[in-house]
């Protein structure tokens, strides 16, 4: 029996030769901020002159964190591929207290599983996402990720990165024009 490949769409858009990385956890409201703005620094910087690559870190106070992060690999294993994943973070997004935890510890999702997240997260997005969900060594896109945070010392989100240094004087409140700057410096 042959196991059938899938492959994770890498959450890269522009052709630039400046590289922008970006780690995310996502529902973290100060991730969704700078989620909300990539679209925006890509058309202001240009998109052949940066490259945007979404880092996702799962950050385990976000109590769904990890099943959230899944789906979106698992949406970029799907037609689409990046747009699809990225069409969920924005679902996420979009509602981002129907996927967290009232100060991370409390609230209406202390009653959730995570087939409800899931169920709850196909009906936002419009991606059927149960079936990719359980492809069967998924996880490994999602150890990459971490493991990528980790070895560039990354721990909470957002975190910026430029051409692989790490912007510790950069925040999801900069506006998108500073950040375009920046980059095109």
């Amino acid at each position: 029996m042959t196991k059938q490949g899938w492959r994770a769409d890498p959450l890269v858009w522009g052709t630039g030769s400046r590289i922008f990385e970006v780690f995310l956890e996502p529902t973290c409201p100060y991730s969704v901020r700078a989620f909300n703005k990539l679209d925006a620094l890509l058309a202001e910087a240009g998109d052949g002159k940066i490259t945007i690559k979404i880092r996702l870190q799962s950050q385990p106070w976000h109590l769904f964190s990890g099943v959230i992060v899944r789906c979106i690999l698992a949406a970029s294993t799907l037609e689409g591929g990046k747009d699809t994943a990225k069409a969920v973070m924005a679902a996420v997004a979009a509602h981002r207290e129907e996927f967290e935890f009232a100060h991370h510890a409390g609230g209406p999702n202390m009653d959730v599983t995570p087939n409800d997240i899931i169920a709850r997260l196909e009906g936002y997005s419009g991606v059927a996402l149960k079936s990719a969900f359980a492809i069967f060594d998924l996880d490994r896109e999602m150890k990459w990720h971490c493991k990528y945070a980790r070895q560039n010392g990354i721990h909470v989100s957002p975190t910026f990165m430029i051409d692989g240094l790490v912007q510790a004087d950069m925040s999801s409140g900069d506006d998108v024009s500073a950040w375009a700057a920046r980059l095109l410096k």
